[in-house]
């Protein structure tokens, strides 16, 4: 017994667009190698409180002295490069994971942030970072009086 599948040209579409996706993930990882020092991204853990945003960036093996943090027109950015130990010639990896080169990493708060009250803090290769919001951010508690 033969079945019939209605001919949607969007399923057409849906193949396509998932052979594109599979082929820049290949072309992307060709690229992106893990031997080839290269501009690499900050992965960050932002999380907010009421008065303060806490950022949180894992980035061991670097010299805090290294590291560079800037807070300009409510855009934080934490710079740096890591250097890898060994560029011997004769040295033969045979596997080597570990990113070396370049890092940048920028993001925007969506509410006026304090530049002069920032903290940061490096410890065993974490950076954490406290982000005061402005005071005239907070929210502020509105109290009623009632009159009888």
């Amino acid at each position: 017994m033969t079945t019939l599948v209605r001919w949607n040209p969007r399923n057409r579409m849906r193949v396509i667009n998932e052979f594109d996706r599979a082929f820049n993930e290949m072309v992307n990882d060709m690229f992106d190698a893990p031997t080839t020092p290269a501009k690499w991204g900050l992965p960050l853990d932002v999380a907010e409180t009421e008065d303060a945003y806490i950022v949180t960036a894992s980035i061991p093996g670097i010299n805090p002295d290294d590291i560079d943090i800037t807070l300009e027109d409510n855009v934080l950015t934490i710079k740096g490069e890591t250097q890898s130990e060994s560029d011997e010639d004769n040295t033969r990896y045979h596997l080597r994971e570990r990113r070396f080169g370049s890092f940048s990493r920028s993001l925007r708060f969506p509410v006026v942030v304090n530049a002069e009250a920032v903290s940061a803090n490096y410890t065993n290769g974490v950076l954490n970072l406290t982000v005061p919001k402005a005071e005239e951010v907070k929210p502020k508690r509105i109290n009623i009086h009632a009159t009888n």
